[in-house]
């Protein structure tokens, strides 16, 4: 499950994202540079391989540690995407493009945002999107809604397999793991309508399909509780229509809904109405494994990544395209996953699920750092490398108290279903996936 949000006005674009996952499943943050001239004929994605392009733009991604793509990203020109899971009623299983594919190869291959929205549309028609996406769960499989913007636009992007319709936001969007685009799209795949027809799919009087109504399901998005979520980011974004900031952004991820208690939350005692997803059980399966922030502007792009699980209980780092430097939140991406800010941060944020002290010292001194580091990108002079080292500052200072006072997880059912959640790096797939695996025959690129 995840939420993203996107606000438009005289300040800029402002950009935010949950990616809520499995919780043992690493998000790393990483940095990769342009190629120019590449003469490799095929690159290979999650599942499939599709054809290659020469050039590629340089970008940095917040992405599950097994998969090639991001659950979001920004490249050097300053284009932002990120997706949401949807749960249409035509989706298979088949080996295709994951959504998080998609969004690295939005990235990698545009300038813009129109142009990102041109590549991802051609490739779903082309390819097509498909394939396990869980970690651990190889049977969740889903389609795709995604954010897309740069400094002077954005856009919202909903597709079910091989089919797609687009809205351009005027002021403000948000998406959750629900369809929200009905009849009011503003340009669709070719076949889209011409499929519906066949399928007797709602239509309006004007003949133009319902998009929202016709695939959407309606059981995991309640069960998941999107419409509350994605209801919660929609009155965010109206209350904060010209005071929109960074620090509101990263507020916003870290908000829960309401509890009966009526002190300060309690992760384990949340909801799937959380935007900051808390895992604890079956019934609530998702954790807030990365977040996202950004500002762009015609002048400058800001973008700050958490690197690590929880928003309620970590900081925001900045990353940008300036290679003489080497940000705290920043993976090597051929280094072991057990090397990386999220492995390393997850000491903390376990020990905090569970012990209220910890978790009230550790909220209340990040506010104060993050106080600072906020107010110092908003300078005119901006010293990325000072905000870095203020969040290194506070990190390093929960490491200390946790020294001191080293906590077990609790014999609750809480702390076992936590204990067996922790991350793996030789966790293996199913009997049956690894069937599969064998008998699938050899795969072919798929040309765009």
């Amino acid at each position: 499950m995840c939420d993203t949000l996107v606000q438009v006005n005289d300040k800029g674009v402002w950009f935010a994202k949950n990616s809520d996952r499995e919780p043992g499943e690493p998000q790393v943050v990483v940095r990769l540079p342009a190629v120019h001239g590449d003469r490799s004929r095929a690159v290979r994605l999650t599942h499939i391989p599709i054809r290659q392009v020469p050039n590629r733009h340089a970008v940095i991604l917040s992405k599950p540690h097994w998969i090639w793509g991001a659950e979001m990203g920004i490249n050097e020109h300053g284009v932002v995407i990120g997706n949401e899971a949807i749960f249409s009623k035509v989706r298979n299983g088949k080996p295709g493009m994951l959504g998080m594919d998609l969004v690295r190869l939005g990235l990698e291959r545009a300038a813009t945002a129109d142009e990102a929205l041109h590549v991802m549309t051609r490739l779903i028609e082309q390819v097509g999107q498909g394939g396990p996406a869980g970690f651990k769960d190889k049977g969740f499989h889903y389609d795709n809604s995604f954010i897309i913007a740069d400094h002077s636009e954005a856009w919202v992007l909903e597709t079910v397999q091989r089919h797609w319709v687009v809205k351009r936001v005027t002021t403000s969007a948000a998406i959750s793991n629900c369809l929200t685009i009905g009849t009011d799209y503003d340009a669709h795949s070719p076949e889209l309508e011409s499929y519906a027809y066949l399928k007797n799919m709602a239509v309006n009087d004007q003949g133009k399909l319902d998009f929202a109504a016709s695939f959407d399901t309606r059981l995991i998005p309640k069960l998941a509780k999107a419409y509350e979520r994605l209801e919660a980011s929609e009155s965010w974004l109206d209350d904060h229509s010209l005071d929109t900031s960074l620090n509101g952004l990263a507020q916003h991820l870290r908000s829960h809904a309401p509890q009966e208690t009526g002190h300060e939350h309690d992760p384990i005692k949340g909801s799937n109405a959380d935007v900051c997803m808390h895992a604890a059980g079956p019934i609530r399966r998702s954790q807030t494994c990365g977040s996202m922030i950004a500002h762009l502007s015609k002048d400058r792009v800001t973008s700050l990544f958490t690197g690590t699980s929880a928003p309620c209980m970590s900081i925001f780092r900045p990353a940008d395209f300036d290679w003489s430097k080497s940000y705290s939140v920043l993976s090597d991406p051929s280094a072991p996953v057990e090397s990386s800010l999220w492995a390393a941060h997850e000491n903390i944020h376990q020990r905090a699920l569970f012990d209220a002290d910890f978790r009230s010292q550790l909220r209340q001194s990040r506010d104060q750092a993050e106080a600072r580091l906020f107010a110092g990108l908003e300078e005119e002079e901006r010293q990325l490398g000072d905000a870095d080292q203020l969040a290194n500052q506070w990190y390093e200072g929960q490491q200390w108290v946790l020294k001191r006072k080293p906590r077990r997880l609790p014999l609750s059912v809480q702390g076992l279903y936590w204990r067996s959640q922790r991350f793996k790096p030789d966790t293996r797939p199913t009997t049956r996936n690894r069937r599969l695996k064998k008998d699938q025959p050899a795969q072919k690129t798929v040309t765009e």
